[in-house]
């Protein structure tokens, strides 16, 4: 017999009656009858009641044992009677008669209850991480984890992709977010940096003749903390592929994504390739946002002509002045007492808006609020057609300059998607953000620059940069999208060095610029690069939505928690002067800092 188990503690079932079996496992819970003593015995697989009478000798011992504690026994399996089965356990229908004991590790007293849900606060948790990540739900949602990397990693060699790993220590990158540094002991005061993305280097595998690329990639960027964005770092299914255009990229990725999330959906609906397109421009204007959910029917409408001249003066000099006006339909709001209103009137301000004016169109199709009283009937009738509105519906206004209207918009249909509870429930619902603009005007300094990714290639390449205003053109770029969570942006590259120079020179960068900030790759392409494109969906936003959380930390093994701090190893933390001395390296810390050391 095995020194710790014949089974696991989720295996035993009747026709294994009589049975002499051991099992090891964490002591769930302890149940004493008097002449009775009961124990859910738990491992990674499952849960098995073990039982022992008052009259053999191993009563005390295992009486005395705190839960959590890992044990061995041994024993024969015998079947329940038929008052005591537990039919919500696959084991449910046996039990074990402990006739031999051996206590592996005792456990002291829990600071956090492992066989409950109940929240012991995320500080605790994630001190004690692996007491949390034995819970139930915590082990299911690794497991989900591990199955769904399983399932990319498959599908993506199924299509012909090479799995390769590219550098951790690696330069400095202009990702946009910060980098994390580590000093060179053997070059001083020269630092390499963690890889905000494998970018640069999946692009060079594209040049070194890798047809189709691909990892599970480790990222790194020193950003702050959100729901949806663990601080320090995280995981993408990296890929790249050459000799291939938007379509082809398109193609490649969306039978992976639309298999894994219907393969773990659980009921769910996940909506089929190919993903619905929407041009930037267009997402901005019907919804506010270039990362629309598009489970929430409210479609922002363009009602600025019906206020221009109107009597509603504030409305009416803004859109002389050049602002626009946007409508935010709120289906069968009509009928919400004035709190309603009141309280998100209340809501725009905190967001930093003036107020959030309305109109309600009444059962009867009468229109009411303070805007409607300083419009004619022919204004009236223009917005509620231009909104799609409904007798009963009520509709909110945006006016501001048009980037402004436009995301302040996209706030408030959130907002009454939410509010009004008009999500589309049980399904995820994907969808392609293109033709993002190349570049984009400074307000504050008039100067032209980057919109998104300077490396994405331009649509209609030297010609549309040589003779286009920089402000129409559009870049071979695009955001994958699901339940208005971004999980991906990539590109068709600029794989030309002479676009690339003049990109960047409409921008106000010399070829001198370019050169030093990015002379590996732009050298690399002078040798002959293919045509190439690819993206890096998030891991952890993926399993997120499948597990159905709504904070990224509870589907990692062991996260930083807001601060960027992990309390389980106490990092980040202060370094000898001696390991100082070794890495070239002094202390210029902020006073506030130095006090609290102090």
């Amino acid at each position: 017999m095995h020194l710790y188990r014949t089974h696991s503690c989720g295996e035993l079932r009747q026709d294994q009656a009589g049975e002499r079996v051991r099992l090891s496992g964490w002591v769930h819970r302890k149940r004493d009858h008097g002449q009775l003593l009961f124990v859910d015995l738990r491992d990674s697989k499952g849960i098995t009641q073990c039982v022992v009478d008052s009259s053999s000798p191993l009563f005390e011992t295992l009486e005395s044992v705190r839960v959590e504690s890992v044990i061995t026994v041994t024993g024969t399996v015998v079947e329940r009677i038929a008052e005591t089965i537990n039919e919500n356990l696959p084991t449910g229908y046996i039990e074990v008669r402990v006739e031999e004991l051996d206590i592996q590790s005792r456990a002291e007293v829990l600071p956090l209850q492992v066989n409950s849900d109940e929240d012991a606060g995320e500080d605790t948790r994630l001190r004690y991480r692996y007491l949390d990540l034995r819970r139930e739900k915590m082990a299911a949602k690794l497991k989900l984890r591990s199955d769904v990397i399983a399932s990319l990693r498959t599908r993506m060699i199924g299509q012909g992709f090479q799995e390769i790993q590219t550098p951790i220590l690696t330069a400095s990158s202009p990702e946009g977010a910060r980098d994390y540094l580590v000093p060179s002991r053997v070059h001083p005061g020269k630092f390499y940096a963690l890889p905000q993305a494998p970018q640069m280097f999946k692009q060079l595998l594209m040049v070194g003749g890798v047809d189709k690329y691909f990892q599970i990639a480790p990222c790194f960027r020193d950003e702050d903390s959100r729901a949806d964005r663990s601080p320090g770092e995280f995981y993408q299914l990296d890929f790249e592929m050459s000799y291939v255009t938007q379509d082809d990229v398109f193609a490649a990725v969306e039978p992976v994504l639309e298999g894994v999330f219907k393969e773990f959906a659980n009921g769910r609906e996940v909506t089929p390739a190919p993903f619905v397109r929407i041009p930037y421009a267009e997402a901005m204007a019907k919804y506010g946002s270039d990362k629309p959910d598009l489970r929430n029917p409210i479609m922002i409408a363009d009602v600025t002509e019906a206020f221009r001249g109107s009597g509603f003066g504030i409305f009416a000099k803004s859109v002389d002045a050049g602002s626009v006006v946007r409508a935010i339909p709120a289906p069968g709001a009509a009928g919400n007492p004035r709190s309603f209103f009141d309280k998100l009137n209340d809501w725009a301000r905190s967001e930093g808006a003036a107020g959030l004016g309305y109109i309600i169109y009444g059962e009867d199709g009468t229109p009411k609020g303070p805007i409607a009283k300083n419009l004619d009937d022919e204004r009236l009738a223009q917005i509620k057609d231009a909104a799609g509105l409904k007798d009963g519906d009520a509709v909110f206004f945006a006016c501001d300059k048009e980037l402004k209207a436009a995301k302040f918009a996209g706030q408030v249909r959130i907002k009454l998607g939410n509010d009004l509870d008009l999500l589309e429930k049980d399904i995820f619902k994907f969808c392609w953000i293109v033709d993002f603009p190349m570049f984009e005007l400074d307000e504050d300094t008039g100067r032209i620059d980057f919109s998104h990714n300077p490396f994405s290639m331009p649509q209609g390449g030297m010609e549309a940069l040589e003779g286009q205003d920089p402000l129409t053109i559009n870049a071979f770029q695009y955001d994958i999208v699901c339940n208005g969570i971004e999980l991906s942006s990539g590109a068709i590259r600029n794989h030309r060095p002479d676009i690339m120079y003049k990109a960047f020179e409409i921008a106000g960068y010399t070829a001198e610029d370019v050169e030093e900030s990015f002379g590996g790759m732009l050298n690399a392409f002078k040798y002959g690069a293919p045509p190439h494109g690819g993206s890096a969906p998030g891991v952890d936003r993926m399993v997120m939505m499948l597990a159905d959380e709504p904070n990224i930390r509870e589907v990692i093994a062991f996260p930083m928690n807001g601060k960027a701090e992990d309390p389980l190893m106490q990092a980040p933390a202060t370094i000898d002067e001696a390991r100082l001395k070794e890495l070239h390296l002094k202390l210029d810390l902020p006073l506030e800092e130095i006090e609290n050391e102090a």
